[in-house]
């Protein structure tokens, strides 16, 4: 985004040195000169390449900014965003596959809504787009399979997760169930989402994905839960990437809703992230979770709402 502003300065850098080499008395004096416009030049050159090792990731459905990754890292929005353009080009990801390419402007507030949220103009909204990356390489070198959510084994892993945390007899409904290899070892990972609301007249909220998060308060054994089950010194270990879980009644909250929308490699490291999008009465936000064997982690994440 700054090779302009990199080889013009390169191209004065140049010059001078030319004019330099021509000049053969006070040669002291001249070597001293070129001594300090270099170490004027260097932070500015440091910058440069600091701006085009950043990778900014954008949310397609909304277009709102998360932050980037540069050099592993995690850059939170407000900082990146002084470093994004006026016109970046995306890879746009759906769930399963690379779903196009487009361009986007500069990141700026959502305003009145949410101050806080940065968002972006986008050329198009590719079908079934749900992140966009501005990176060269491929965020999903491997594809997650989409599996069969009323198989057993998982039913009954996800009851005895419910039961663990107090949910003495859990309605089981699985939302989605995704196989993928998320840190390249060959062992593939098993990413659960699973929700099950009960409202006041006592019917169950159990559509797959849900249209909307429940207005009522949670009545007990309600929950929505991401889980992620794995092999771990060849035990299977089941951890929570992110949920909500209500063994007794909660009428302080309104209950969110948590779905896998993604799975990506969103720093270059070889290892997908897992993306989760949460809704709740008349907001939502989706997060970017780094799951490591030791810990499970939000590195980034959107929201907005009333």
């Amino acid at each position: 985004m700054l090779c302009n502003v990199s080889a013009r300065r390169t191209s004065k850098n140049n010059s001078r040195q030319k004019a330099a080499a021509q000049v053969k008395t006070h040669f002291v004096k001249i070597n001293t000169a070129a001594a300090l416009l270099f170490a004027f030049l260097a932070p500015l050159s440091a910058g440069t390449a600091s701006a085009a090792d950043l990778h900014p990731i954008i949310e397609i459905e909304t277009g709102y900014f998360f932050g980037a990754s540069e050099n592993g890292k995690w850059i939170k929005a407000d900082q990146a965003a002084k470093s994004t353009g006026k016109k970046t080009t995306y890879q746009v990801y759906s769930l399963t596959k690379q779903a196009g390419q487009i361009t986007a402007g500069k990141p700026k507030s959502v305003e009145e809504v949410c101050p806080d949220t940065l968002t972006v103009s986008l050329s198009s909204k590719p079908k079934d787009g749900v992140i966009g990356l501005a990176a060269p390489w491929n965020a999903l070198p491997r594809r997650p399979v989409i599996a069969d959510a009323t198989q057993s084994v998982y039913v009954e892993a996800v009851r005895d997760f419910l039961k663990a945390r107090g949910i003495a007899d859990p309605k089981v409904r699985i939302t989605r169930i995704l196989r993928v290899d998320l840190d390249g070892d060959g062992e593939e990972e098993v990413l659960i989402s699973a929700t099950n609301y009960s409202t006041e007249d006592k019917s169950d909220h159990s559509a797959a994905p849900f249209p909307e998060a429940p207005i009522d308060s949670p009545r007990p054994g309600s929950y929505s839960i991401v889980i992620l089950r794995r092999v771990v010194d060849g035990k299977v270990q089941t951890q929570l990437v992110v949920g909500e879980l209500y063994p007794k009644p909660d009428e302080s909250v309104l209950p969110h809703v948590y779905q896998v929308a993604a799975v990506l490699d969103l720093n270059g490291d070889g290892k997908l992230e897992v993306i989760v999008d949460s809704a709740y009465y008349e907001g939502g936000q989706t997060t970017i979770y780094r799951c490591e064997l030791d810990k499970i982690e939000a590195v980034l994440s959107v929201e907005c709402g009333v």
